[in-house]
């Protein structure tokens, strides 16, 4: 066995778009049908499988299965489940992707409740239907929903200043945290992973009055949410270093931002001086909370795909050798997603998607697929699922022995 066992059957992950908001101007969106990906759930988990991906971040649509009144349909998730079991892949189930019922109100007093209602009956469906150990993300990215619902309008709830944003990130730090008692209520040995992006946000180089706006930007707003859960403030909420449990900090080059007053910050241009290494920004994460930790979700854009997990990979690797205690890093998405603005294709996932006579046929990115093999070999990892992927988990060791022996020095440069 292991000395130093993982929590997770593989150390890279992947996972399906699925947001579920209404968006600004275009109503309900369901983004896992735009991938068609139930339709294609036995390709697109087979297609983990022969990747040696054992572990799949999966959306729950709350706006579709809670009925109302008590009443849930989860014949959706059927199909999902099939395709987990005959592939041989756990999944993550993401209870809410910025989506919630159109009767509910975030700031309702019925919220709460209710989303820990669902989410017992979400793990009472599902838990019985799949091999252990079970993993849930209750509500997807606190601190980005709290930004698209609560200051920037993009989303319901819609809106639109600071002080909305605050109150709806708290509101959703409270139905996080009953929803993992709820889950627990059910599966006792339920993990938890909380995802939120890591950023950098830098003052413009002309303003630096914005300096220590910036700065609480990065060190202190980033984390709230986090806090809440894991206990570190307000405690009435019930948050515990239990409830965080698994600490999942989302990668992008888009993270690395330059402050503005009104709306999104602006992302740094790729040779910024002001970038930080990713490597400092795991380490400063992991160091707040010490629990365990993975990459949430990464990935790079076209044809560069390859070359941004390898530096991902070299960063986090550097990060493991300075004493993170990192399990997994997960490639999102699996297969291409649409821009949720602009409508188009982000190229951003393993496979792309190509219309084909009303289907969507998916083509594996070759280099992308590479160079994940690479570090899977590199790690000692399996480069494919054998018939139970459980039965030889992954030995963290290896990755500090590999992080040990490449001697990676963290460095800026996110080309």
């Amino acid at each position: 066995m292991p000395l130093h066992e993982s929590i997770f059957p593989t150390f890279f992950l992947s996972g399906f778009e699925c947001s579920t908001f209404l968006w600004k101007d275009q109503g309900r969106r369901d983004c896992s049908a735009e991938t068609m990906h139930l339709r294609h759930a036995q390709e697109d988990y087979a297609f983990l499988r022969h990747l040696g991906i054992g572990v799949a971040r999966e959306g729950c649509p709350w706006p579709f299965v809670d009925l109302g009144g008590g009443r849930y349909d989860f014949s959706c998730l059927d199909p999902l489940i099939e395709a987990m079991h005959a592939q041989h892949v756990l999944p993550i189930w993401d209870l809410c992707h910025y989506g919630y019922p159109d009767d509910l109100d975030p700031f309702g007093a019925e919220f709460v409740p209710r989303f820990a209602d669902y989410c017992r009956a979400v793990a009472a469906y599902v838990v019985p239907k799949l091999p252990g150990p079970h993993f849930f993300t209750p509500i997807n990215e606190i601190t980005f929903f709290a930004f698209i619902g609560g200051e920037w309008g993009w989303a319901a709830p819609f809106r639109t200043t600071r002080a909305d944003r605050f109150d709806l990130r708290q509101r959703l730090c409270a139905a996080d945290i009953a929803g993992v008692k709820a889950i627990r209520e059910v599966c006792p040995d339920a993990r938890m992973v909380h995802i939120d992006p890591l950023v950098n946000v830098v003052a413009p180089r002309d303003r630096p009055d914005q300096i220590a706006a910036a700065w609480r930007e990065t060190y202190e707003d980033t984390f709230v949410a986090w806090d809440i859960i894991a206990g570190k403030r307000n405690p009435e909420l019930g948050g515990s270093p239990d409830v965080l449990d698994v600490l999942g900090v989302n990668c992008y080059s888009f993270g690395q931002m330059e402050y503005r007053e009104q709306g999104p910050h602006a992302p740094l241009p790729r040779d910024d001086d002001r970038i930080v290494p990713l490597c400092h920004l795991l380490k400063y994460a992991y160091e707040r909370y010490r629990r365990p930790m993975i990459i949430g979700e990464t990935s790079g854009l076209e044809e560069g795909r390859h070359h941004w997990l390898r530096d991902t990979v070299q960063e986090a690797l550097a990060a493991v050798d300075q004493g993170i205690d990192l399990h997994g890093v997960c490639l999102f998405p699996a297969v291409d997603m649409k821009d949720w603005g602009k409508g188009i294709w982000v190229h951003n996932g393993l496979a792309d998607l190509v219309e084909d006579r009303g289907d969507l046929r998916r083509v594996p990115v070759k280099a992308y697929c590479d160079e994940l093999r690479h570090w899977q070999k590199r790690l000692n990892r399996v480069t494919r699922l054998d018939e139970d992927p459980l039965s030889d988990p992954v030995d963290l060791d290896d990755i500090v022995a590999a992080a040990r022996e490449l001697k990676l020095t963290s460095d800026a440069n996110w080309h």
